[in-house]
C-alpha cells in the first residue's frame, strides 16, 4: 500500500512540473510550452495532410507552405489583403479607368491617369506583395475609331508609395509596358479603311514594398506615350477580365 501511495505522488509531481515549465518529448527540461526534444523527429497533424485538407496537394514527395490566422490556428489556406481569384476586380465604371492624348494641349505626347488607390494601416513593418494582370484597348480617340497612322504607342502600368506627384524622382514598383504600333495602307491611301487588330493587350507585374508603421496609400497608375509628335491616342484600362493579388507577410 505504501508503494502504491508513493507511485502516485511521483506521478503527480511529474504532471505538475510539465504544467508550470511546458511539456517535453524527450526532453526533460522544456525551454517552451511544448518542446520536442529529437534531432530527427517532427509533427504529424492529420487535420492538414492531403486526405483531410483540400489545401493541400496531397503530391508525396512535396511541402506546403503553413499559415497562421488570427486566433494562432495552424492553416494552409492562404489569406489576401485582396485576392480576385474567380471574379474580375475592375471595371471601367468602377475606376478611372481611361486616358487620352492630347489632353488639354501637347504634353509631349505623354499622359498618366491614376487608376485605382489601396489604403493600408499597418501596426508593425511588413512587407507587401502585389501582383495584378490589367487589360486594356488602344483607341485613336474616345469615340473608339482604330488608329489607321503609323505612329508607336506606349503604354505602362506601376504602382507609386503614398506620393500622388509622379516626377522623376517617385519610384515606380511593378512596372509593365506595352507597345503597340499598326502600319497599314491607311498611311498612304487616307480612303483606306484601318486594318489594324483590335482586342485586348495586358500588362502584368509582381512587385514587393516594404512599409513602416503607419498609414500608407498604394497608387496605381497606367500612362501612355505616343512621343514627340502627340498623336491622337485613347486607351480604356479594365474592359477585359482583370486580376489583382495584395498580401502582406
Amino acid at each position: 500500500m505504501k508503494k502504491i501511495l508513493i507511485l502516485s505522488y511521483l506521478l503527480w509531481g511529474s504532471v505538475c512540473f510539465g504544467q508550470t515549465s511546458g511539456t517535453g518529448i524527450n526532453e526533460l527540461t522544456p525551454e517552451q510550452k511544448l518542446h520536442l526534444g529529437s534531432q530527427t523527429g517532427t509533427i504529424r497533424v492529420d487535420g492538414l495532410n492531403g486526405v483531410n485538407n483540400g489545401y493541400n496537394g496531397g503530391e508525396v514527395g512535396m511541402t506546403y507552405p503553413v499559415y497562421v490566422d488570427s486566433n494562432g490556428d495552424l492553416t494552409l489556406e492562404i489569406s489576401a489583403t485582396e485576392n480576385s481569384d474567380g471574379y474580375d476586380p475592375w471595371t471601367t465604371t468602377g475606376i478611372n479607368g481611361t486616358v487620352t492624348i492630347p489632353a488639354g494641349g501637347p504634353n509631349d505626347g505623354y499622359e498618366t491617369v491614376e487608376i485605382l488607390d489601396i489604403p493600408l494601416t499597418v501596426t508593425r513593418p511588413v512587407i507587401v506583395e502585389l501582383k495584378y494582370s490589367l487589360s486594356m484597348e488602344v483607341f485613336a480617340d474616345p469615340a473608339f475609331t482604330i488608329i489607321k497612322d503609323a505612329y508607336a504607342r506606349q503604354i505602362t502600368n506601376f504602382f507609386t508609395l503614398n506620393d500622388p506627384i509622379l516626377t522623376s524622382t517617385v519610384r515606380r514598383y511593378g512596372q509593365s509596358s506595352k507597345c503597340y504600333f499598326n502600319n497599314n495602307d491607311a498611311v498612304t491611301n487616307p480612303a483606306a479603311s484601318p486594318d489594324a487588330a483590335t482586342g485586348f493587350i495586358y500588362n502584368s507585374g509582381t512587385t514587393y514594398i516594404s512599409l513602416p508603421v503607419g498609414t500608407h496609400t498604394l497608387r496605381f497608375y497606367g500612362t501612355v506615350s505616343s512621343g514627340f509628335s502627340d498623336q491622337n491616342t485613347h486607351i480604356k484600362f479594365a474592359g477585359g477580365p482583370d486580376a489583382i493579388f495584395v498580401r502582406i507577410y
